[in-house]
């Protein structure tokens, strides 16, 4: 809500001398500041566009070439898949983790332990090199020589299974602690009060704890797929060919570094703006019940649009005959 600030009325003839108009508190700095953050980033932009050793031909050559285009069709499906089974994992995490079985809650912690503590880019190589410590796989009949499915290493864990291990089970590790908080945030007398009316714990985990939790899960898990879209760039190292490899493979060949990372920049600003879409809609949604409204700063430049459109409307002169008008309209309908 904005500050107030309280002056009398004495300039509004319909007011008597005990009527207060309130007024929003101005804050001209702020619109300086922002004027030189918009006029910076402007610069910045311009600067780095009007660079005589970009080519822009090189850009526009590149930016839908079939092999950009099938690094981006790969980096969405691995962000895609990675996403879905780390949220899967997540919640079984996080359920264990709240459990009173002491054995659940300590593999949990073991588990968000270790994939936070060891680095994403040391997981990717681990899991690329796998064939380095198991040549082959095999599932059978332990202590038996029964086997059902042997396979060389590198014919089952393929360099896109190495990026999705890797990518995923890191995300599980930071995903559980998201929905264990998200699950912490509600109010336990709700939980109780569901039980008393007999709700089943199903019923009420999914009618009055998950929209709840929603609510605080949903703005994190937003930002972390975000972070998966970009982290996807270091599956270059196992040479899963993404978006960032592709771009990397060509630019190794033609020599323009500088147009293939405004390329691989680009599909990488359009593709978080694409993600951005379905977080937009899922937080109005489960923050209905709260009265928070979630805008875009698309929706914020209509408002602030509209406002300054209302202060040109009242600070617009007001026709004499018009207002001599409204006063004889209104006197006429008071002698009536």
């Amino acid at each position: 809500m904005p500050a107030l600030e309280m002056k009398p009325a004495t300039d509004d003839k319909r007011l008597s001398g005990h009527d207060i108009v309130a007024r929003p508190l101005r804050h001209p700095w702020r619109w300086v500041a922002a004027a030189l953050i918009a006029a910076g980033t402007s610069l910045g932009i311009i600067s780095v566009w009007n660079n005589k050793n970009i080519e822009h031909d090189v850009i526009a050559q590149f930016l839908f070439d079939p092999r950009i285009l099938n690094g981006v069709l790969m980096t969405i499906v691995l962000t895609a898949c990675s996403m879905l089974l780390a949220t899967v994992l997540a919640t079984i995490l996080a359920v264990m983790r709240l459990s009173s079985n002491p054995v659940m809650a300590t593999v949990a912690w073991a588990y968000t332990w270790f994939f936070r503590g060891t680095p994403l880019l040391v997981q990717i190589v681990f899991w690329g090199y796998l064939g380095l410590l198991y040549a082959n796989i095999s599932v059978g009949i332990p202590m038996t020589e029964l086997t059902i499915f042997t396979a060389p290493t590198p014919t089952v864990v393929t360099p896109f299974i190495a990026g999705l291990l890797a990518l995923a089970l890191n995300e599980a590790a930071y995903a559980s602690e998201i929905v264990r908080a998200g699950l912490l945030s509600v109010d336990p007398g709700h939980v109780e009060a569901a039980n008393s009316l007999g709700m089943s714990p199903r019923y009420t985990l999914r009618r009055i704890v998950l929209p709840q939790a929603m609510r605080i899960i949903i703005p994190p898990m937003g930002n972390e797929t975000i972070s998966m879209l970009k982290n996807s760039a270091l599956l270059q190292l196992i040479a899963v060919q993404e978006l960032y490899t592709r771009a990397s493979d060509i630019s190794a060949q033609n020599l323009r570094q500088v147009e293939l990372l405004v390329v691989v920049s680009i599909w990488y600003l359009l593709l978080t703006t694409v993600l951005s879409v379905p977080q937009y809609f899922l937080e109005r949604r489960y923050g209905r019940g709260v009265g928070r409204r979630v805008t875009t700063p698309w929706q914020r430049l209509r408002h602030l649009s509209s406002k300054f459109q209302e202060m040109q409307i009242k600070r617009a002169p007001v026709n004499p005959s018009h207002t001599d008008h409204e006063e004889a309209v209104k006197e006429d309908k008071h002698v009536r």
